[in-house]
């Protein structure tokens, strides 16, 4: 067959394309990046009136209502990683950023200076460092066990002291509880700091999974931690209760169920205990106040015959000693807010409709402040309302996506807006909107340090007539009458959003200065668009993800400016999970599929992730099974080119993995590309982030 025109000209650009490889580094994407920094630590003071940054080695005292009402509090002789404030602000602890080791993804330990004490005090090698609420003690960890420090005597405390490694946790959570629930302090102080509840985590019957470390060392060493994969045994949790002036603790009852989840250990204003538990396939969610006289009471109960979205601290907030704000979805399929009591169960709904309440901002004494995607599901806004659900206000004007700081006590807010076309503004606003100051516009940097292709938000229908959004980045040097490859890029997961009217730039941004569309579609499963479009993956984790990548990458190839010989897809994570299965299905529809830190079966992934969106694998084999990609390795198209990548310290996504991806492919007899980091987990840290885009950039350009 005679080659067309527009052939011609694709195979033109792709050879010129991989003249300038060299020049298609993700560094130039990282100092445009760089330039639409945001503010650093900036929080809220507990009077309302201020808050504080951390400029320099400095934590520095801004008036919300003048900027020019500055005072430098304190000063650390080191660079500072961290700050924590007492709860009157008169002492603050200073993480020194030389001392911190990561641990997992939120988990770190650091040397923390005390200032503004009655002497500077150092705590070294902590972890989890607080202040009491009556600002007399300190709590941390170290090694597994929970520790006390009196302001006042000067002396230390041991809590616990059966803290194990790979047994025995103690006031600061395991694996599993730090990477899906987000947290990793396990312990609160009560109101007035006479007490401090904590949780033991026992993980002796978790199973032990190595990873070996290399290190540049003539002998490697394997590192062993406790990781539960799906349907194996996790940590029996216990909830413990220490009275400071007495030196005793008691057991508090956490239910019948050993093999339950518990967390978010709180005090409500009135002084009540209270915690979270959630069963075994979080199906079940329920909030349980401890009175004082020892009777428990549930006080919030949640059920699906899927799931229930994972609880966060923020899920119920507590609005004074009686009523809380409960974030749910259940109830009408969209999540929204509800006014409750402990006394009198629910009392009404406070907002309602066919969109969802993404984040509680705060509360005034009169009304919720809340953000939302009532105008769009690509969008965020800001709204106030009273607890009767009447006089909603829309606080934010411009289309886009605004994150809100909000001040103790919501007399003021801190706003950043971006939308695909604005980066970062940042302004000082009081309750009702009103725009106070400008903090920062980082117009004027990003556009000095370099350009990006615009991002246009398009829908499509797919042949089962579901309506997806996505949407598409033409080259910067587009011409109408050519024919350009694309490249895929997505992550698919749970309850996620990739598709979005926010400013953003990565290794993909590199590709649309070179000829490549870059596109992303939001498929089934995700995030933003209800219950029932989020939870319809349920128990068959990947099926209609793939078939809407699939879907999507057929449509583009109908579009008349789309090479249809040149598509391509990448993902990370979940997203490599994708790209992997669309590879193996698409019967050649993809040159070329990148996967890093791919997940390749869900019975190599962590019990919370996988059993609430899939069960219990006893349950559910072929949910687990079908839609792995070790059981399609024979599919791999000849003509699609495959990259996988992957840390060998991937504490969350193993390497193993990739490794037994790895096994299948070459049992298959098929041809493949890795890229394997040594000692990198799974955000390719320490030292190789950078280095892992410049390579996608570069096997994108040679390969698509």
């Amino acid at each position: 067959m005679l080659m067309t025109f527009k052939r011609f000209a694709a195979v033109v650009t792709v050879i010129i394309a991989a003249a300038f490889t060299a020049q298609a580094r993700y560094a130039d994407i990282l100092k445009i990046r760089r330039a639409n920094s945001g503010i650093a630590a900036l929080r809220s003071m507990s009077d309302g009136e201020h808050y504080t940054t951390l400029e320099g080695k400095s934590i520095v005292r801004t008036a919300y209502a003048d900027r020019n009402d500055r005072t430098t509090l304190f000063t650390a002789p080191f660079a500072v990683a961290d700050y924590i404030f007492s709860a009157d602000n008169s002492m603050v602890l200073l993480a020194q950023a030389s001392t911190v080791k990561p641990i997992y993804r939120h988990s770190f330990t650091a040397d923390y200076l005390l200032m503004g004490g009655s002497k500077e005090v150092t705590f070294n090698a902590v972890r989890d460092i607080t202040f009491s609420n009556n600002n007399r003690t300190i709590a941390y960890c170290k090694q597994n066990n929970l520790y006390l420090y009196d302001l006042e005597s000067e002396q230390t405390t041991a809590v616990t002291d059966d803290g194990c490694w790979n047994r025995v946790i103690n006031a600061t959570s395991d694996w599993v509880y730090e990477e899906e629930y987000g947290f990793t302090k396990a312990y609160a102080f009560s109101n007035d700091g006479s007490k401090i509840a904590y949780l033991r985590f026992d993980e002796s019957a978790v199973p032990t999974f190595e990873m070996m470390r290399f290190d540049d060392k003539l002998y490697n060493k394997a590192y062993s931690f406790k990781y539960p994969k799906a349907g194996d045994s996790n940590s029996t949790v216990e909830l413990w209760l220490y009275d400071i002036p007495s030196a005793t603790k008691q057991k508090i009852d956490v239910g019948q169920q050993s093999d339950q989840y518990i967390f978010n250990i709180s005090w409500t204003p009135a002084g009540e205990l209270y915690f979270y538990r959630v069963n075994r396939l979080q199906n079940h969610f329920e909030v349980v106040l401890c009175r004082a006289n020892g009777e428990q009471r549930v006080i919030y109960s949640e059920s699906s015959p899927r799931y229930v979205e994972r609880p966060s601290s923020s899920t119920v907030t507590f609005i004074d000693g009686k009523r809380f704000i409960v974030r749910e979805e259940t109830t009408t399929g969209w999540m929204h807010l509800y006014l409750h009591s402990t006394d009198k169960g629910r009392i009404g709904a406070i907002t309602s409709g066919r969109w969802e309440v993404t984040s509680l901002e705060g509360f005034d004494g009169k009304c919720l402040y809340y953000t939302s995607t009532e105008r769009s599901e690509l969008e965020r806004d800001l709204y106030s309302v009273r607890l009767n659900g009447k006089g909603k206000r829309l606080l934010t004007d411009q289309n886009g996506f605004n994150t809100i700081s909000p001040s103790v006590g919501m007399k003021y807010y801190v706003r950043t807006f971006t939308n695909a076309d604005t980066p970062n503004i940042i302004t000082v606003h009081s309750a009702d909107g009103r725009t106070i100051d400008t903090l920062a516009d980082r117009r004027a940097a990003v556009s000095a340090a370099g350009a990006l292709a615009k991002r246009e938000f398009r829908k499509f229908v797919t042949e089962r007539g579901d309506t997806l959004n996505y949407y598409i980045q033409l080259p910067i040097d587009y011409d109408p009458s050519k024919l350009y490859p694309v490249l895929l890029t997505q992550y698919s997961g749970p309850g996620s959003q990739s598709v979005r009217n926010r400013w953003g730039a990565d290794w993909e941004d590199a590709l649309s200065r070179h000829g490549y569309i870059v596109a992303c579609c939001d498929g089934r499963g995700t995030g933003f668009r209800g219950e029932e479009f989020k939870k319809c993956t349920y128990a068959d984790l990947g099926h209609l993800e793939y078939e809407d990548q699939l879907s999507f990458a057929r449509y583009l190839a109908t579009l008349p400016y789309v090479d249809r010989e040149r598509i391509g897809i990448y993902g990370w994570s979940y997203g490599g999970f994708m790209a992997l299965n669309c590879a193996l299905h698409g019967e050649g529809l993809f040159k070329m599929a990148i996967a890093v830190a791919p997940v390749t079966s869900w019975r190599y992934y962590d019990t919370i992730y996988t059993e609430i969106y899939n069960g219990l694998p006893q349950d559910n084999p072929q949910g687990y099974d079908d839609n792995s990609p070790l059981q399609h390795a024979e599919k791999l198209s000849p003509r699609t080119r495959l990259l996988i990548i992957h840390g060998t310290a991937d504490d969350n996504v193993h390497f193993q993995n990739s490794m037994e991806m790895a096994r299948r492919l070459n049992a298959a007899g098929k041809q493949y590309d890795m890229m394997v980091y040594p000692d990198q987990n799974h955000s390719m840290m320490p030292s190789a982030t950078s280095l892992v885009r410049e390579k996608m950039v570069d096997y994108t350009i040679e390969n698509l």
